[in-house]
């Protein structure tokens, strides 16, 4: 089965109602058990999500939908002084300073990784889905306390895969979108009509969506586009298929909440 893998990004008190609008988007498309949201615990340290707040109630009742949520950085906010050519270039040029996880050292991604799980799956109740680094920008650090974790899964801008063991799970790029800018919107809408086609003989095709969308009406019809026209090719599925029978029971077993 080719499966299509659908993510709001950035899930947080600040942008609340762009995820109330990108959630009824991609309802249309897909069942609340094949969606996923990133959930960022502080979004730019002024936005703390907190265990019995209103957002954290909401956040219950998606998961409760069914929707898997995974920890999305803490800060989402770039805060180091990058070393070496690279580094400085994807955070200058791949993101708008929120590479959090670019520059970091082990031990600092290892708490914070280790906060925002405990945070998350407190609210829900169930484990957390998995990790994905903000900007999908990983340092290091990062990798090294990733690969340590118990993080059921990860992915990058090319990839999905399981952290303990490093195994690939589902190769193919990102069909996401841009709003910073009017050229960004527009190579954005490019790669969005360019992509399914390319991608249709692709076992697992993943479309990932952010609250910039929302305010960008071309943004919005072309990301309708996309999804119906990856309908004909893919069935949305949960990130949870792509473990093992046993991970995925884990991945779908309830905890203790602390609401």
């Amino acid at each position: 089965m080719r499966r299509l893998l659908l993510a709001i990004h950035d899930v947080g008190p600040r942008f609340e109602r762009e995820t109330d609008l990108l959630l009824e988007r991609l309802a249309r498309h897909a069942p609340p058990d094949c969606l996923a949201m990133l959930v960022v615990p502080d979004h730019w340290g002024e936005n703390p999500i907190h265990p019995g707040m209103p957002f954290a109630r909401r956040l219950r009742a998606w998961s409760d939908m069914g929707i898997g949520m995974f920890t999305h950085g803490w800060f989402h906010k770039d805060m180091t002084d990058h070393r070496g050519a690279m580094a400085r270039f994807k955070a200058r040029h791949m993101t708008a300073g929120e590479g959090e996880f670019l520059g970091i050292d082990r031990e600092i991604a290892a708490i914070r990784m280790a906060a925002g799980r405990d945070l998350v799956e407190g609210i829900t109740g169930r484990p957390v889905s998995g990790f994905v680094a903000p900007a999908w920008l990983y340092g290091r650090g990062t990798l090294a306390a990733l690969a340590v974790s118990d993080f059921a899964l990860a992915e990058d801008h090319l990839k999905v895969w399981q952290p303990a063991t490093g195994r690939v799970v589902a190769r193919g790029p990102v069909i996401t979108w841009a709003s910073r800018s009017r050229a960004r919107i527009a190579s954005s809408l490019l790669a969005a009509r360019m992509l399914p086609p390319i991608l249709r003989f692709a076992s697992t095709v993943r479309v990932a969506v952010h609250p910039g969308d929302a305010h960008v009406p071309s943004l919005l019809s072309s990301i309708d586009d996309a999804l119906r026209r990856l309908s004909r090719t893919h069935r949305p599925a949960a990130y949870s298929d792509l473990l093992p029978d046993v991970e995925m029971a884990r991945a779908r077993s309830h905890l203790p909440a602390q609401l």
